[in-house]
């Protein structure tokens, strides 16, 4: 975003129910910019800690980017409580299904798109496990405009990794991809590793994919994360910066 002083600046956010799979209702955290539009949109898909305040921070720094944002609460099935006490659930219980955040966010879509000041044009957005479901979601939902994966694990995925809950490794949809991938990595991670990164954009190459790949030497797993001692800073704003021009590409 350009600022000037006389630029003029608002918000709307609030906590929304959407029908998602099985018809069921979903909490979503939505911010857009103040106005009629059209705004582009953005799924947000929170991580594994949770559907927590830095996924509230990030849905309103979309929206203060001129996007109507919406993050759906994926764990909203095992209960309430702190963030941190309901991915403790839904980690002892082999986490989500996969079947059931495709069916949440292609509601999250729905909603979205639906709303009168959007322009139709959505993005999805994710980190860490949220990353792998925006990849997933991606590649088995049509309606995306781009997607972009920070430093998802478990995309690439061999054979002794597959569960009940996650039967398919998302890399192995990557034929249906319909969208651009944006792609931010850490050289020090190792979920994915740097060699799961290289398999991902070979499986992106031999499916004749757009995608651009930003990795980032002396940074790990989620080094966006500014109340974690992860945190890089000169590397995660150049990552939001690759994002703002990514999205500027993409769904203006």
């Amino acid at each position: 975003m350009h600022y000037t002083t006389n630029h003029y600046e608002g918000m709307f956010a609030e906590t929304v129910g959407y029908p998602g799979h099985n018809g069921d209702t979903i909490y979503a955290y939505v911010a857009r910019p103040l106005g009629p539009g059209p705004h582009p949109a953005i799924v947000v898909l929170h991580h594994m800690p949770g559907w927590d305040e830095w996924y509230r921070e990030v849905t309103r720094k979309f929206a203060h980017h001129g996007y109507i944002a919406i993050s759906p609460n994926l764990y909203q099935r095992a209960g309430h409580g702190t963030p941190e006490d309901v991915a403790a659930k839904v980690r002892a219980s082999g986490g989500v299904a996969d079947d059931q955040v495709v069916g949440d966010v292609r509601g999250a879509l729905a909603w979205v798109v639906s709303q009168p000041q959007s322009s139709g044009k959505t993005a999805i957005f994710g980190t860490c496990s949220g990353a792998r479901h925006a990849y997933l979601s991606a590649c088995r939902i049509n309606g995306f405009k781009a997607v972009i994966d920070c430093w998802g694990g478990r995309i690439v995925m061999d054979e002794s990794q597959l569960t009940t809950n996650q039967p398919v490794a998302p890399v192995d949809y990557t034929a249906n991809l319909s969208c651009p991938v944006l792609g931010i990595y850490g050289n020090d991670d190792q979920s994915p590793s740097p060699a799961a990164v290289n398999q991902l954009e070979d499986a992106l190459i031999r499916h004749g994919k757009s995608y651009e790949f930003h990795r980032y030497d002396d940074a790990g797993h989620g080094f966006f994360y500014y109340d974690r001692p992860a945190y890089r800073q000169a590397q995660a704003v150049d990552g939001w910066k690759k994002i703002w021009a990514f999205l500027d590409k993409t769904t203006r």
